[in-house]
């Protein structure tokens, strides 16, 4: 329960209420949820453009991977320095550096960019971008409000991002008419109007307090120590899990649907049905945790999201539908508790460090898996993925459930 500061015999009347801190500061969090919508809808937009360029470019197909994997890759060798300079009090300064180099990265992307290795270069800065602006994101998430308001500030944070994941691929869509390569300049000027908004709006995020010992070695948890903790390694891994198996989906469904001779339009029903689904869900997020407690939501949305993948390795269309509803929800709410379970493992003066191991989790996660998804399409088909995505999503949701019994 929220803990009330002690108020004055003198001050017992109606504005005694005033002393009260809010569950949930929306001065900060208000901010927050718009450079989060901003930061997703810019990034896909740029990352679906960078695409068409690989293409006006005519360069091998061989550019996509490898810009693919500079993005989400790279940056994760800065991830644990990013996540100690978070923990000295620098949420927001973290923010406002992610926020510029998207901004740099698409001026870069919109006014020279004419071979790969400049794509290349600018996807690595649009990457450590996203990196800044996510770790401080979270941070920011947790500082918005107290214990009591954490889950719904969570709740409104994730479907903040999911709105702008879906608005940006949108965006090109709508923006790109029936072209089947929209022209990129067009595209790229649109991701840097928004690439300006967002740094407007980031700059709205106030700083926070800063540590106190900010250079004393002592004051820093040791990465050995955090990852030694009851239970973090298990929801840092599940976690993981969770993120690249919506990955996979978005890049296998596709070749499922044409296996099983499903036509576009119903693939990308599936896939605008998935993120709705994930949104409705993240949206009664702190209601759920107050129904079920955080960590058999965790294990009961990890469960429907296996089921959901198993059933959707049967041959049938209207079983696809059912499934995908299923997905969206378990994994839209497996992804936000084992975020807040990270926050809640660790203690509060390494929490930016925690989460920035997650992120580097997931970001390898998304590079490596693939790669090995691919292999098991070989030898089992896609059908086989779906089986082992589910299979994989039990073991990471019983081991966390395991390890937070030893709590």
């Amino acid at each position: 329960m929220l803990q009330r500061s002690p108020v004055p015999a003198a001050d017992t009347g109606p504005d005694a209420k005033s002393h009260a801190k809010p569950d949930i500061d929306w001065r900060l969090l208000g901010p927050l949820l718009a450079n989060s919508v901003i930061v997703q809808a810019v990034i896909g937009m740029l990352r679906v453009a960078t695409t068409y360029r690989t293409i006006e470019l005519e360069l091998p197909v061989v550019w996509l991977g490898v810009i693919s994997a500079s993005f989400a890759l790279l940056p994760v060798f800065a991830a644990v320095r990013l996540g100690r300079f978070i923990d000295r009090g620098n949420d927001s300064q973290s923010a406002w550096i992610g926020a510029g180099l998207i901004l740099t990265s698409a001026i870069g992307f919109w006014a020279w960019c004419p071979t790969g290795a400049h794509l290349l270069a600018y996807t690595v800065v649009l990457g450590f971008g996203h990196m800044f602006s996510m770790a401080a994101h979270q941070m920011l998430a947790v500082r918005s409000a107290s214990l009591r308001g954490r889950d719904s500030a969570f709740g409104h944070f994730m479907v903040a991002a999911s709105t702008g994941q879906g608005l940006g691929p949108f965006m090109v869509g709508w923006l790109g008419g029936a072209s089947t390569v929209p022209a990129t300049g067009y595209l790229f000027g649109i991701g840097l109007l928004g690439a300006v908004a967002c740094l407007a709006v980031a700059l709205l995020l106030r700083p926070g307090p800063r540590s106190r010992a900010p250079d004393a070695a002592g004051s820093l948890v040791a990465l050995g120590t955090l990852m030694r903790m009851p239970g973090m390694l298990a929801v840092i891994i599940a976690s993981v899990v969770t993120v690249t198996s919506l990955d996979l989906l978005v890049v296998y469904l596709p070749l499922i649907g044409a296996e099983r001779q499903v036509n576009a339009n119903d693939i990308g029903m599936l896939l605008t049905i998935r993120a709705v689904a994930a949104l409705v869900a993240r949206a009664f997020f702190a209601r759920l945790v107050m129904l079920f407690g955080r960590q058999q939501l965790t294990f009961v949305s990890i469960a429907v999201a296996a089921g959901a993948f198993a059933l959707l390795a049967l041959p049938s269309l209207a079983l696809m539908y059912v499934a995908i509803i299923a997905v969206g929800l378990g994994l839209g709410i497996a992804s936000t508790t084992t975020l807040s379970g990270v926050v809640d493992l660790a203690p509060p003066e390494a929490r930016g460090t925690a989460l920035s191991l997650r992120i580097t989790g997931n970001r390898v996660g998304q590079v490596l898996v693939p790669f090995v998804a691919s292999l098991i399409a070989a030898a089992t088909g896609t059908a086989g993925i779906l089986l082992v995505i589910a299979a994989t999503l039990v073991a990471s949701g019983t081991a966390a459930r395991l390890s937070w019994r030893q709590l």
